[in-house]
């Protein structure tokens, strides 16, 4: 029954994913839902772009292991303290609860560019399982750092492989997390099988000369020509804000919406340091060895092949899809929210072809950290101000969810308070030389929090005083 149903439209078109309405009672789920989903996103293809990075930008050994487990921690967290207790508050999708707040004609402009940012997202996904696919049928796949697609096989793979993820996406979070929890079981032991295999390459002989080779032949603390230096705070703020957008960012509440319990958001631990610190320490061992050996320019492929064989390669082709389910999911819940008359396994579907078409494009991969970085300055405002109108404004004698009480299509204090968030943040990157944007999401959430609070209150109680004792 499985297959038949993954393929079966008609069962497609009857889920029923709560787009515009809260997750009824009888429909949340077990804690064990949380972990295998999470596990499986955060578990994912992308784990041999990421780790790779910090050995190409020259971090040193024990910055990376103390940044990975600090960052780790706040990421879960944030997951915890600040996503998941609004999801299961609201039981609404991030796109319907932030229409409420800002108006259609506003959220509407959020919801493309999420949309837009998830796709994106999403081809980076398939990128990376199609470089190990590739491998299987000897064809040459991009390197870490390619920009351009190298041929029209590869280009095929690309099709196969977002076909099969645009498929899952369709069913719904039920398929996605069923999907998930399926693989995420053993592929952690891929990673570290791979890490822990190369190291006598590399010449380590037990535990007393694993530090010594790490930083002589790993982390050596000296970024290869060309590339820029990342220190302790590089990795720390990386691994806590590479997924701001759905922690802070608030993106998540789409996920958690569906959770029991606000301490579900400790099913992201799963993620965090078996994908975020395990993955990323094992996949820059078998890099480090990729480039000892002459390899410059290492796909991803190349690098789980080299530490796992075809397992390794079996491994990033199912992470690559254990990420990009949910990251269409949500791209597709995002772009429903533009077209709420069309039926989301439609939108998902298409969703799903922007993301093959942009996957074919292996910039994306090699830019992977910049985008990362950039998505960050654009969700984290918008996390800021919908954490504060559900929890605070009820608390100081505002109303939430203005747009919806006041009857209003574009609330501009709310486009005001972004766009100046934005602003500041990318200022306080100019003016302080920086090379990574992560650095500014948490000062634009705050900024954008403060300001949010000052501009609805200037709104609401002084501009529209008459037309809001109207409506109320």
């Amino acid at each position: 029954m499985g297959v038949q149903k993954w393929l079966n439209l008609d069962e497609a078109k009857k889920v029923n994913e709560y787009e515009r309405e809260p997750v009824p009672v009888s429909e949340v789920k077990g804690f064990k839902k949380f972990v295998g989903l999470v596990a499986g996103e955060h578990i994912a293809g992308t784990e041999f772009v990421i780790g790779p990075l910090f050995v190409i930008h020259g971090v040193a050994a024990a910055d990376l292991f103390l940044g990975l487990l600090l960052g780790n921690l706040l990421a879960t967290l944030s997951w915890t303290l600040i996503c998941a207790p609004a999801a299961v508050k609201t039981r609404l999708t991030i796109f319907f609860q932030l229409e409420k707040i800002c108006g259609f004609n506003l959220v509407s402009i959020y919801n493309f560019v999420n949309g837009l940012l998830y796709a994106v997202l999403a081809a980076a996904m398939i990128g990376v399982s199609a470089s190990a696919i590739g491998i299987l049928f000897g064809i040459k796949g991009p390197g870490l750092t390619s920009l351009y697609p190298e041929s029209f096989s590869w280009v095929l793979i690309i099709v196969a492989v977002g076909s099969v993820i645009a498929i899952v996406a369709t069913f719904g979070f039920d398929m996605v997390a069923k999907f998930s929890s399926l693989f995420a079981p053993w592929m952690p032991l891929i990673f570290l099988a791979a890490g822990l295999a190369v190291l006598p390459q590399l010449g380590v002989t037990g535990f007393d000369n694993f530090w010594d080779v790490a930083n002589t032949k790993i982390w050596t603390g000296v970024p290869l020509e060309g590339q820029s230096k990342y220190t302790f705070w590089h990795v720390m703020i990386f691994a806590w804000l590479c997924n701001n957008a759905m922690h802070i960012g608030l993106s998540d509440m789409s996920i958690y919406r569906y959770a029991r319990k606000p301490t579900y958001g400790l099913a992201s631990a799963f993620g965090m340091f078996i994908g975020h610190f395990m993955a990323w320490i094992a996949s820059g061992i078998l890099c480090a060895l990729a480039l000892t050996e002459g390899n410059s320019n290492p796909s991803p492929g190349e690098i789980a092949y080299m530490g796992a064989g075809i397992a390794g390669l079996i491994c990033v082709v199912v992470a690559g899809w254990t990420t990009a389910n949910p990251t269409i999911y949500r791209a597709g819940l995002a772009t429903q929210a533009l077209f709420p008359s069309m039926k989301r396994w439609k939108i998902t579907v298409a969703v799903g072809i922007i993301a093959m078409i942009m996957a074919c494009f292996p910039a994306i991969v090699s830019k992977l950290d910049q985008y990362l970085g950039l998505y960050a300055l654009v969700a984290a405002p918008v996390g800021a101000v919908v954490l504060i109108d559900i929890f605070l404004f009820p608390k100081i004698g505002l109303i939430s969810n203005f747009a919806e009480v006041a009857k209003l299509k574009f609330n501009f204090s709310v486009a005001l308070v972004w766009i100046l968030a934005m602003i500041a943040g990318y200022l306080l990157y100019d003016y302080f030389k920086l090379d990574f944007y992560f650095f500014m999401a948490v000062p634009s959430w705050i900024i954008a929090a403060v300001l949010y609070v000052l501009a609805a209150y200037f709104q609401q109680k002084v501009l529209l005083k008459k037309e809001i004792a109207q409506h109320l």
